[in-house]
């Protein structure tokens, strides 16, 4: 039995990446960037575990996804890697970073030769540009730059990272706490991925599925007298609204609900369950936002909406304009791309009774396209 445990660092927040997407869940195919490196590692060494840090919101959608341990991150890359050691069984452990996506598997190989040699093996390049350092030149023979894999006896880095002090990489804290460091060969083809510009001198990237999908959404409430009346964003003249836990907008529920099938990512109730206070008469164009803002997050670009509201009251025509002009800046579309329709149901049914408001939505997305921006 192998006695290795693959830990792939995942949950961070890509703040430097300034993308829409994170740059975990850049699609390769249809393979988000973290589990494209997953699988990728998986295949070079027969690992006893694999486990996956993610941030703690994408950590159920992650598990769908593959069959790693995926474990919640923390608020630091040190705080994600402890969280993850709490899983291991393993006499030794290799730590990566999901931003290093085309690690060599000779990388490998020599780490873990080198296993036995110190405490930890470290990967690390040498420097090709002259250093000046505080205004000091400093001898380039003695620099190095660090990678990552970087391979760990298990219980000298739990003990290492048992600390406040934070550090940037494993071997760091190793040394910092007694230990030892053997250093090997690193490869060029293991540099991180910071900037959008990185990913072009990375060669074993492909690029993402030119693939659509759609999804549909269907949403119903019933009127409530002397509330006011918000649908698709808009402030209805009407005497009555509808009886919901936010502010009942029905076609935005219906919306968010497609946006959610189209990405394979649930529905509104899992995003922003009615049992969280914290959404009681929430104006529903917030929720929009933040199921938005987490499908650009995950590698998604909004294509076309299409929302039919289907009421006997009130007439709606006279806000349909007003609707696409308020809603489609909200999922970055120009308002050509967002229909609205209004239909009744010639007074059948519990619409018909004028007791409440039905609507269906369709949407459809495509991944971003990082290659072309």
């Amino acid at each position: 039995m192998s006695d290795l445990t693959l830990i792939l660092l995942a949950a961070g927040n890509s703040s430097r990446f300034k993308v829409p997407v994170k740059k975990q869940w850049l699609r390769i195919g249809h393979d988000p960037l973290w589990l494209f490196v997953t699988n990728r590692i998986m295949k070079m060494v027969p690992f006893a575990k694999v486990i996956v840090v993610a941030h703690p919101q994408e950590q159920s959608f992650m598990q769908q996804m593959c069959d790693a341990t995926i474990v919640a991150g923390g608020e630091t890359r040190q705080h994600s890697l402890r969280n993850a050691l709490t899983h291991v069984e393993t006499s030794y452990v290799l730590v990566s970073d999901i931003a290093r996506a085309c690690i060599d598997p000779d990388l490998i190989s020599r780490l873990v030769a080198a296993k036995e040699y110190a405490d930890c093996i470290v990967p690390t390049l040498g420097v090709n540009d002259t250093i000046i350092f505080e205004d000091e030149t400093i001898a380039r023979e003695s620099i190095k730059r660090v990678q990552t894999p970087q391979l760990s006896r298990t219980d000298v880095l739990r003990l290492a990272l048992d600390t406040s002090h934070e550090y940037t990489d494993e071997s760091s804290a190793i040394v910092a706490h007694g230990g030892t460091r053997y250093y090997i060969e690193g490869d060029i083809r293991a540099d991180k991925i910071t900037r959008i510009d990185d990913l072009a001198a990375l060669k074993c990237l492909g690029v993402p599925s030119t693939m659509s999908f759609t999804g549909n959404g269907f949403d119903v409430h019933a009127f409530e007298e002397g509330k006011p009346m918000v649908l698709g964003g808009v402030e209805i003249e009407s005497p009555f609204g509808f009886k919901a836990h936010s502010d009942g907008d029905v076609a935005i529920h219906a919306l968010i609900d497609a946006l959610l099938g189209a990405a394979c990512m649930g529905d509104i109730g899992m995003l922003f369950p009615d049992t969280d206070k914290s959404y009681k008469n929430i104006d529903s164009k917030l929720l929009l936002k933040r199921c938005v803002e987490k499908i650009h997050h995950f590698g998604f670009v909004i294509a076309h909406a299409d929302i039919t509201i289907i009421a006997q009251v009130p007439k709606i025509s006279p806000y349909k304009e007003q609707m696409r002009k308020i809603l489609a800046p909200l999922m970055n579309l120009s308002p050509a791309r967002l229909n609205i329709k209004a239909t009744t149901t010639e007074h059948l049914g519990f619409i018909g009774r004028k007791e409440g408001v039905g609507v269906i939505a369709t949407a459809s997305l495509h991944y971003y396209d990082w290659i072309n921006g």
